[in-house]
């Protein structure tokens, strides 16, 4: 009976726009929709857990770095300890900014290169030169009333090529944040590195460009499963929420951060 009432009620403009207005903010503090400032999105969190979890000297890369915003945040939380963190930026104009963020750094490593699936040259779709929402796909963003057409020819190497290249056969974190194109760097560019267990906890972003490039939260799952990784969801206030199964309402289009933590960490 309360079912069929409130069922009744909702039937009009306001009430569903009320009920729009309660989901979005609830998914807000759930980290839905919250992953767009790394500021606030609680991945600065990962880094207090990766510090408890694992034992220094760290190494950290930072895949799709831009002008350096998620390296800030690294380097403010990880300062005390041997650390080195290496950043992958493909755009020219981001990566002389990037450049610029880094130069006091000797525990940084530039490197001028995107990660994918395989090495090479490939196209970068943006809005504008050093944009960070630029993307190996050209992107449909009419609805935002952003003109997707500028392109750049960028090159690109795979983790499992840099890692071998550097003799590189731990990861500690590895943050990747290349505008849909994350399954590119694990499943084809990092197969190797992830059978071999190199990988101990992975920070991702999920959100409205893997709508260009049709992948989905499923994809991911069973990825980090078959890796011997758990999932996490990160919240705004640094909590990681397990993501123990597959559902379908984990498929929500508005940038999220996850966290997965490989199996032979202890928690």
């Amino acid at each position: 009976m309360a079912s069929r009432t409130l069922a009744f009620l909702s039937g009009n403009r306001a009430a569903q726009g009320l009920f729009e207005y309660i989901v979005k903010r609830t998914h807000k503090y759930m980290g839905v929709g919250s992953g767009d400032d790394v500021r606030n999105s609680g991945e600065k969190a990962v880094f207090r857990r990766m510090q408890k979890l694992l034992p220094p000297p760290y190494r950290v890369f930072d895949v799709g770095a831009n002008v350096g915003q998620f390296l800030k945040v690294a380097l403010a939380n990880i300062h005390g300890t041997e650390y080195q963190i290496h950043c992958f930026e493909p755009s020219p104009q981001a990566f002389a900014l990037l450049e610029e963020s880094a130069r006091e750094y000797d525990t940084v490593v530039l490197n001028a290169v995107g990660l994918g699936k395989a090495p090479g040259e490939a196209t970068l779709y943006s809005n504008r030169p050093g944009s960070p929402i630029a993307s190996l796909t050209r992107r449909r963003l009419d609805h935002l009333n952003i003109d997707f057409s500028q392109t750049q020819t960028v090159r690109i190497d795979t983790l499992d090529n840099y890692c071998a290249t550097r003799r590189i056969d731990r990861i500690d974190l590895l943050k990747v944040d290349v505008e849909g194109h994350e399954l590119d760097v694990f499943q084809a560019g990092g197969k190797q590195t992830f059978e071999k267990q190199a990988v101990k906890m992975v920070i991702f972003e999920f959100g409205g460009c893997n709508i260009d490039t049709r992948t989905f939260v499923q994809d991911f799952f069973y990825f980090f499963r078959q890796a011997g990784m758990r999932l996490f969801r990160i919240t705004p206030s640094g909590y990681f929420y397990p993501i123990s199964k597959y559902d379908e309402q984990l498929e929500q289009f508005r940038t999220t951060n996850f966290l997965a933590i490989h199996k032979s960490v202890r928690m």
